[in-house]
């Protein structure tokens, strides 16, 4: 979920770490008789994310470690830590409670219980952690961040702001309060200033950079998306969300053994963790079928142009208010219908007709380009035992189901653009889409319910 928390609070301090990274001997540190401290901690991970080929290195200085004969509580307190540090939050756990129970053990104790998604056990070890010295802001921080995946949003804030010094110039700070904040659907502008905020004191901070390629990702943004994804599985230990969110979009551009890649990675540290082990079998499984990789980019692209809605262009006054009429609501429509369809309607002129056929041929389209492969008509939506609320939401964009990014794709590739269009469809349609499968019907079969709807046949 977030790398380790440090007791830098500036910039600067950051800065001055940095420059020490080329002298980093990662198995001293690991390995030495020496205090082990935050600041310790600090210049592993930054060594490990200057250079990945360093994480062999600490994988090495750990087992080397494991295997020290009579080890003491202290050793094993730094054990347990550099364990959390390479993901194994099982054995951390074990190790941590054979440590010294000092500060820093009580603390990497409430952040292991986080990741392995314990979050009461967390709090409590973050309470003990404070009472054993811990600095306190660090302590609140965590705990914002644990109240926060336990759904206590407003909680989570009102510890934000009531924290205050030099701790809030390091990254951590903007990064919890930039999470809070889009937890709570707050100004997203302001959100994502926040984050890169963060990125801006330290840009490999796991957290920041999975909440900026979500937000990203969201608005359709893929390649900035995905390149914040590939940034955050450089960090140790990555963020899961972007591990599975990074799976995701390889399979998207059918590099199967990458995604496998990072679902097996997920695993390796979290075996039981569902999500990771369905995608992975759905990847092993698309990476036997053979795609031919330009025309399926190009079918893709298609896709998602022939989904662009017609509002989003400046058309006349008329024109717009014809398209709406006819039901036509993107360039998909249009390639469907012929001129002679739009010439029939009401108020539907040449001008008009010249207007739309400009706007297609700048984008490489035309009218009745597709008109062997119309739509079949949609099943009527039963409205009668639907309430005015619920009629309401029938003409609100997918995007505000905030499905994920699996599930949003395949709204793409289905050329879905309304509640009311998803809703016309069963499960099986659903399921027909690549890459859609079970675990995302599951997710859009939860979101319609929360609004009170349901699939076609459900």
């Amino acid at each position: 979920m977030n790398v380790c928390h440090s007791r830098f609070d500036t910039p600067g301090e950051f800065e001055e770490l940095m420059v020490q990274m080329a002298t980093v001997d990662i198995r001293e540190i690991v390995l030495s008789n020496q205090t082990f401290g935050p600041q310790d901690i600090e210049r592993l991970v930054r060594a490990v994310e200057e250079d990945l080929t360093q994480a062999a290195l600490l994988r090495d200085a750990v087992l080397e470690l494991q295997q020290s004969p009579s080890p003491s509580p202290a050793t094993l307190t730094r054990l347990g830590v550099c364990l959390y540090l390479v993901g194994k939050f099982t054995e951390a756990e074990s190790t941590l409670k054979q440590g010294d129970g000092g500060a820093l053990a009580q603390y990497y104790m409430g952040k292991n219980c986080f990741q392995l998604e314990e979050y009461d056990r967390a709090l409590a070890y973050y309470d003990a952690a404070e009472k054993s010295g811990y600095t306190p802001e660090w302590c609140q921080l965590s705990r914002a961040e644990v109240l926060r995946y336990m759904g206590r949003k407003e909680e989570a804030l009102k510890l934000l702001d009531n924290i205050f010094g030099p701790v809030e110039q390091n990254a951590e700070y903007p990064f919890q309060r930039a999470a809070t904040l889009a937890a709570l659907g707050g100004n997203m502008p302001e959100v994502i200033a926040l984050y890169q905020r963060a990125l801006q004191v330290n840009p490999r901070h796991a957290g920041a950079l999975f909440g900026l390629a979500i937000e990203n990702d969201r608005v359709g943004n893929d390649m900035q998306a995905f390149e914040l994804y590939q940034r955050g599985a450089g960090v140790i230990p990555s963020h899961v969300g972007t591990l599975i969110n990074l799976g995701i979009m390889y399979e998207d551009r059918n590099d199967y053994a990458r995604a496998q890649a990072c679902y097996r990675r997920v695993l390796e540290n979290q075996p039981d963790h569902k999500l990771a082990r369905l995608y992975l079998k759905d990847a092993a499984a698309g990476g036997n079928v053979l795609y031919d990789e330009d025309s399926q980019k190009k079918n893709e692209r298609l896709a998602q142009l022939l989904n662009v809605p017609v509002t989003d262009f400046e058309l006349s006054v008329r024109s717009r208010n014809c398209l709406q009429k006819m039901g036509i609501r993107t360039l998909g429509d249009l390639t469907r219908v012929s001129e002679q369809t739009l010439l029939s309607s009401k108020n539907f002129g040449e001008t008009s007709l010249v207007e739309i056929r400009e706007m297609l041929t700048a984008r490489g389209l035309g009218l009745g380009q597709f008109a062997h492969e119309k739509r079949e008509a949609e099943p009527p939506l039963d409205l009668s035992g639907m309430s005015p609320d619920q009629q309401m939401l029938l003409d609100r964009p997918i995007s505000e189901l905030n499905l994920s990014v699996r599930a949003r794709k395949c709204m793409v590739r289905l050329q879905l653009n309304t509640i009311g269009e998803l809703i016309r469809k069963t499960g099986d349609d659903l399921l027909e889409c690549k890459n859609f499968g079970v675990t995302s019907l599951t997710e859009v079969r939860e979101k319609l319910t929360i609004m009170n709807l349901k699939l076609r046949g459900d």
